[in-house]
């Protein structure tokens, strides 16, 4: 059996799995975040990441036999930043990844002082707040004791990792997340420029997640249940995780995760640098990828459940019945900004064409909708960088009901395949350590029915998109004023 333990943004979750890919015990805890301050995202480590793993460690191995558990893998949200002294002792709660913003000078300064093209060139990505270059710099600038003090560089794998094997150790798919300091090139940490955002930061140890780097610690295993001696594998953050899951891992092969924010990867055999995308190291040796996320999607559905008070199921049957272009509404689902491929943090949601004759079916069809346009807008910059999709696997609770993932067909006109099992970034721990220890994956979660674009709707969508695309640009100078409002408000 084959274990996988992922940390998430609002839950962490396991799985025990027999090698031939059945899932047989399940676990799950959930957390929030914590926001100290407008911008701020963080997670306590101890409390979040090290105690639900060793909850839902024991809660698997008590329904496993443990002679027969073969390898552990693990992976968490990221990339992110959390300090940590020579023990491997968190000094401070993990900045998190892309929704924490509170980098924007730091990303100004080294763009002016690196050249924003030479970093996009040589890290596959442009600096954003998704970037763990510009969060080391802010620590150094306003945490000057922590930033003394910090002697690891962890994200929420890396942690896990070091705690229950005591190596040091970083993938290569999340170290390439750390610009400017890695190379993607190279495949390899750019040391001159890791030289000048931390100096004498001593930087992890390189591997892929496809490989086995420890093994559980006596002392770990008495603190989780698990085995002494059983192989980990080296982990990686959560979304190439469940890209796994579904088998994701050839060139041309796609993903899109349907979740509280959309997610989307696109397996490549080279690096194609775009201004508006991550690019990034795959899971398996010699693959990269470009990777795009939207800022909301199922949190701009949750909230409109919310105000009008209702149920999804009830919202989704009504909204169904609603032609398409949602008897003309339009919406930017920007309500947090908004990351690839517009890199906005100052954007903001509209919902466009209101009448006193629109209902919530109406309004709950135009948000999925507008989350569909976005969709589209990050594939045509996957596209424009020479990573067409030639297989898009959807994945997440959203591709439940079918409705948003007929609107999302529709609205890009590409098919998308469905598997058997979405359980997620987990599902994807287990197939990378089955992958590590030397056994057969292909058969696992397999492809159980296919979604197709319908050409009518699509050419009716076509039309929709032109405003859409348009719509941001007019609106963007108010946006951005609206933006700066709302922060002056909060302060």
């Amino acid at each position: 059996m084959l274990l996988g333990i992922d940390i998430g943004t609002s839950a962490s979750k396991g799985v025990l799995v027999d090698r031939d890919g059945t899932v047989v015990a399940r676990a799950e805890w959930q957390h929030g975040v914590s926001t100290p301050r407008p911008g701020w995202v963080e997670h306590q480590p101890e409390n979040v990441w090290w105690e639900e793993f060793v909850s839902i460690a024991r809660h698997l191995v008590e329904a496993a036999d443990s002679d027969r558990l073969d390898a552990l893998a693990v992976s968490g949200i990221g990339p992110c930043l959390l300090p940590a002294d020579a023990t491997g002792r968190p000094l401070r709660p993990a900045i998190l990844y892309g929704i924490d913003t509170r980098a924007g000078a730091e990303i100004d300064e080294l763009n002016a002082e690196l050249g924003a093209e030479a970093i996009l060139a040589r890290c596959g990505s442009p600096l954003t707040s998704q970037a763990i270059g510009p969060k080391l710099r802010w620590l150094a600038r306003h945490e000057p004791a922590v930033h003394a003090r910090t002697r690891m560089l962890l994200m929420a794998s890396s942690f896990l990792v070091h705690r229950i094997t005591g190596r040091y150790v970083l993938d290569h798919q999340s170290a390439s997340q750390c610009a400017p300091l890695y190379d993607l090139h190279a495949r390899d940490w750019a040391a001159d420029w890791a030289e000048l955002v931390a100096p004498d930061l001593a930087l992890p140890e390189l591997a892929w997640p496809t490989e086995v780097i420890g093994h559980v610690t006596a002392d770990a295993a008495a603190m989780t249940g698990l085995p002494a001696g059983l192989p980990v594998t080296t982990g990686t953050i959560d979304a190439w995780a469940e890209a796994d899951s579904v088998g994701v891992r050839a060139p041309g092969d796609a993903m899109i995760m349907y979740g509280t924010t959309m997610f989307l990867i696109q397996v490549l055999t080279a690096p194609r640098p775009h201004p508006g995308l991550w690019g990034t190291c795959g899971t398996c040796p010699g693959t990269y990828t470009l990777a795009a996320g939207m800022a909301t999607s199922g949190a701009v559905t949750d909230w409109l459940r919310i105000l009008v008070d209702s149920e999804f199921a009830d919202l989704v049957d009504e909204a169904a019945r609603v032609p398409a272009g949602s008897r003309g509404l339009l919406v930017l689902p920007y309500f947090a900004g908004e990351r690839t491929p517009l890199f906005d943090p100052d954007a903001r949601g509209l919902i466009a064409g209101l009448t006193l004759g629109h209902h919530r079916a109406d309004l709950y069809r135009a948000v999925l909708e507008g989350i569909g346009y976005g969709v589209r807008h990050n594939l045509e910059a996957m596209a424009a960088a020479g990573g067409r999709a030639e297989r898009l696997v959807a994945v997440g609770g959203g591709t439940k009901g079918g409705l948003w993932t007929r609107i999302v067909s529709d609205i890009t006109g590409l098919p998308q395949q469905l598997p058997a099992d979405t359980v997620g970034a987990a599902l994807g721990d287990a197939r990378l350590a089955a992958t590590a220890v030397g056994l057969d994956t292909s058969a696992w979660n397999p492809i159980i029915a296919t979604v197709e674009p319908d050409p009518e709707r699509h050419a009716r969508y076509d039309e929709y998109y032109r405003h859409y695309r348009a719509l941001y640009e007019n609106t963007r100078e108010t946006a951005h004023f609206l933006a700066a409002e709302q922060r002056r408000a909060a302060d």
